[in-house]
Formats: structure tokens, sequence, C-alpha cells
């Protein structure tokens, strides 16, 4: 049994060949125009041109760069696309609906060593202990998460530690920013980083682990109380717990996205 008319929106859109290459390269990390540009070898202003449409098919959303305000970082919205092939499949046929409640597989400690994720931002008081957290509660512990900072705050901001709380059961009231200089040298299999800035200045480290970058806005503001940087700091976090979701497949395989 299957479907007449046109092809699904989603396969219209994702369909054509230098979009799905777009959408492949941003699978892997947010990226500027310029750095898609170099990846696929096409002018920029026609890699520009298709990045709208997939903005307008609500496929990738941009940010604009604290570390350079003339930039704009593309991320690529994976639950969207998740629906967009989930609806193409049920429009094909009946049976291709996707089940209910699907687990990502589980990640199986290695028999020398746990797989070690390095998160990065500049203070180490918000985004990036936020994402070794929820790493650490979704792994139950089987992947070192860690993070550390380019210039690394006093103390955790309140609005984090709360968010965490509150909202995940995870406490790290104790826990303090580190600098990058703590972890240098020290072996790891990603390295991502959640802040423009700190993509920056982010250090090499041994063995060449897999870059990643997340372009997350700042959600503190200067002078925020615990109360006044809530909001913020909820929708934050739930933008890293989404998309540490869609890595542990990835780490799961030992891969790259």
């Amino acid at each position: 049994m299957g479907a007449s008319g046109a092809p699904p929106a989603y396969l219209r859109l994702a369909a054509h060949p230098l979009r799905w290459r777009l959408l492949t390269e941003l699978a892997g990390s947010d990226l500027r125009v310029r750095e898609l540009a170099t990846l696929t070898g096409e002018p920029q202003n026609l890699v520009s041109y298709h990045l709208r449409l997939l903005r307008d098919g609500g496929l990738v959303a941009a940010t604009r760069s604290s570390f350079d305000g003339r930039d704009s970082y593309y991320h690529l919205d994976l639950d969207r696309c998740a629906e967009g092939l989930a609806g193409a499949g049920a429009a094909l046929h009946p049976a291709l609906r996707p089940g209910i409640g699907t687990a990502p597989p589980p990640i199986r400690p290695r028999r020398s060593r746990r797989l070690a994720v390095l998160f990065v931002c500049t203070g180490n008081t918000g985004r990036s202990p936020i994402a070794e957290a929820l790493l650490r509660q979704h792994t139950a512990g089987r992947v070192e998460a860690v993070s550390a900072g380019s210039r690394p705050g006093q103390r955790l901001h309140p609005g984090g530690v709360r968010v965490l709380r509150d909202r995940y059961g995870i406490d790290v009231a104790d826990q303090r920013p580190r600098h990058l200089d703590t972890v240098a040298g020290r072996r790891f299999d990603y390295v991502i980083t959640l802040c423009d800035k700190a993509r920056e200045v982010c250090p090499e480290f041994p063995r060449h682990p897999r870059r990643i970058h997340w372009s997350i806005p700042d959600p503190a503001s200067p002078g925020d109380g615990e109360q006044a940087g809530h909001p913020a700091f909820a929708r934050t976090a739930a933008d890293i717990d989404t998309r540490i979701r869609h890595l542990l497949p990835v780490l799961a395989q030992g891969g790259s996205p």
C-alpha cells in the first residue's frame, strides 16, 4: 500500500544533494557559513541560499556568535529531522511508523578505560558544568564526563545549580570551576565546546580527540541571582539535555556523528 501525491515536505527539502551535505555536516557540529562552504567546496553565497531554505523549513537554526557578532553559527534541529523522517516513513506505509519509547543503545564500558568527554566554556560556571552533570547522569557514570573553562569563575552560577537540582535531581552545589590548564595533557575521546569564545582558544589535546562545537548563548547576565537567571538556565539546560541525548548513540558506537 503506497501513498500518492507529492513526496513529504521533509524529503523535498532534504533530498537536494547540497542541502543533504549541509545537514550531514551540521549533524556533527555547529558551524559557520564559511566553514560549511569550505567543507562542501561550494560558493558561500550558494551555501547561504540553501541554509536559508533549511532555516525556513525548520531544520536548521542560527545563533549570533558571541566571539564575533558578524558571524552566526548554524545548528541542526535533530528532533525536527527525526519527526520529518518518521512522517515520511508513515506516509509511505503504515508499517514504517516509528516505535514508541525507543531507547538509544546502551554505552558499554571498554575493557581498558571509559570513554572520556570534556565540555568547555569560558567560565565553567554554567553551560559546561550542566553538560558534564547531564552526561554523567544519562550514562550512569559509564562515560567519564569532565568540564573546564578558559577563564573560570569563582563559583557555579546559582541558576544552573538550581536547575540541575530541581529539574534533573542532580546536586552540584559543592562543585567548583576548574581551568583548562588542570586537564591539559589528559586523554579525551571528545572535546565539546559550548561557547563561541572558548572554541577560539581551546587547546589541542593528546591523540586528537573528536572536536564538536555547540553554539549555546550564555544564560547568565551580569548581576543575575538565582531567581533572575532561572528561566534562561532552564532553557539552556533543556537545549544541552537534548544535544546530549542525540550524542548518546554516537558514544555507544564509539564513532563520529
